[in-house]
């Protein structure tokens, strides 16, 4: 029997948690996609990152769009985002560490709708940002915004991250205020469905990384990378990031993701509106009611969806897969992330095709790919030839899937649209960042001011 919405559902082990995760698998025509993106706001007169309060801050922002149907998010009495009802569009819009501005899309059918939702938050974004001086900016990693000029948003999840992340690694602080992604949320359809695909995201999102590099500058200056967001990953928190080589083991299920995700340490538990600190500390006490700031408490579903928030692999499995290796970008980027991934995992006989070409991939040659395209991109030597061939092959794959769906806009056109700016850039070879650097290297005469009117949404 369904829980009743206000009545909360405590899960009482790890079975329970493994049963939540596999409850996501739908039957094929339930298939969803659910578009994210991040963008950077800035101060159009000086380039400055905009603050939080104010009259030109990130809170005018979100107070300026409710004009279009958003209802305020509140910690407290703080407005720290907005939601829409689903009868007037759904998604939500949210509030990274530094000010990022994230779009969480509805669920939707196709990417002619997600696209339409793209072109509508960014309409919305850029009315109300006109009038208070703001402009927004899609870029992977901030070009010229130190952590000592990041603003701090006023979000309790936060302010416990920011205490942790230096405990981890080097650049967990840099992850979280000074870089910003585009990614896509896609449905599965049964356990095994949900391994190959998971298989085929982890394999293939190096591949992501160079096809939407986007963060070739930090401080002023070209960093020698095309994507140093991607880069920022490799030293943040080990316990919860990397390409999980256990997917491609034998007898890989749901029930070892759960394991995965308990032998991550806590960061939070919410109560009444508020963050209880539960850094270090385990879930697996927390499923035995030992949790020492909750003694005698089990986990709700509600606590178990925020711990899996707080793991960041390059594939995320909640109820649905999340796609995370792309930098944030340009319009037409946006649309592209989810046509690339919808059209290689949202038609049967494409997928199959996709899980035959990666499946003699090496562990090894899957983590030398996470290292090496963030720097080199298209270029990355692969098996006797480059990414920029893989991606020839993938796209390929990718735009027949897209004509299998046969999804066609008001005009009798596919999907496959969404794929040309990709296919663009893999037949020259180049990559954003490749682009972006071009232009600093020449036009721009060695200056990086001109990216704020070049990538300005």
């Amino acid at each position: 029997m369904a829980a009743a919405d206000n009545e909360l559902v405590y899960l009482e082990n790890a079975n329970a948690l493994k049963d939540w995760m596999e409850a996501g698998c739908k039957r094929v025509e339930d298939w969803r996609i659910g578009t994210e993106h991040e963008k950077f706001g800035f101060r159009t007169a000086d380039h400055t990152p905009l603050p939080y309060a104010g009259p030109d801050g990130i809170q005018a922002m979100l107070e300026g769009l409710m004009r279009f149907g958003w209802q305020g998010k509140y910690e407290g009495d703080v407005l720290v985002g907005l939601s829409r009802p689903a009868e007037a569009g759904g998604g939500s819009v949210t509030l990274e560490p530094g000010g990022q501005l994230e779009l969480s899309g509805a669920p939707l059918i196709n990417i002619h709708q997600t696209c339409a939702e793209v072109n509508r938050h960014l309409g919305e974004v850029r009315t109300v940002a006109a009038e208070l001086g703001q402009s927004y900016l899609g870029i992977g990693y901030t070009p010229n915004w130190g952590l000592e000029d990041a603003p701090q948003m006023p979000k309790g999840r936060y302010r416990l991250m920011t205490d942790y992340m230096p405990t981890r690694g080097t650049r967990g602080l840099e992850m979280m205020y000074l870089t910003a992604t585009v990614q896509v949320n896609l449905d599965f359809g049964s356990p095994a469905d949900m391994i190959e695909k998971l298989k085929i995201a982890l394999t293939l999102q190096p591949l992501a990384t160079a096809l939407f590099a986007n963060s070739p500058f930090k401080n002023g200056e070209p960093t020698g990378h095309l994507s140093e967001r991607s880069l920022v990953w490799l030293d943040t928190d080990p316990d919860r990031t990397g390409m999980l080589p256990m997917v491609f083991e034998p007898g890989f299920g749901f029930e070892h993701y759960v394991d995965y995700a308990l032998n991550a340490p806590m960061y939070f538990v919410q109560r009444d509106g508020g963050f209880i600190n539960a850094l270090g500390m385990s879930f697996r006490d927390f499923l035995e009611g030992r949790l020492p700031v909750l003694p005698g408490e089990k986990p709700t579903e509600a606590d178990w969806e925020d711990h899996l928030t707080t793991l960041f692999p390059e594939a995320r499995v909640k109820r649905f897969i999340e796609m995370r290796g792309a930098d944030a970008g340009s319009w037409q980027s946006l649309c592209a992330l989810p046509a690339f991934w919808v059209g290689l995992l949202y038609d049967g006989a494409t997928q199959k095709r996709v899980a035959d070409m990666i499946a003699d991939w090496t562990q090894d040659e899957r983590e030398t790919l996470r290292r090496r395209a963030p720097i080199s991109g298209l270029a990355t030597p692969f098996r006797g030839g480059t990414l920029g061939d893989l991606a020839a092959d993938v796209l390929a794959l990718a735009e027949q899937g897209l004509q299998a769906r046969a999804n066609l806009d008001g005009t009798g056109s596919n999907e496959t649209q969404f794929l040309h700016t990709l296919q663009d850039s893999v037949a020259r070879r180049q990559t954003p960042a490749d682009s972006l650097l071009a232009k600093f290297n020449g036009e721009w005469q060695g200056q990086v001011a001109p990216i704020f009117d070049t990538l300005a949404f």
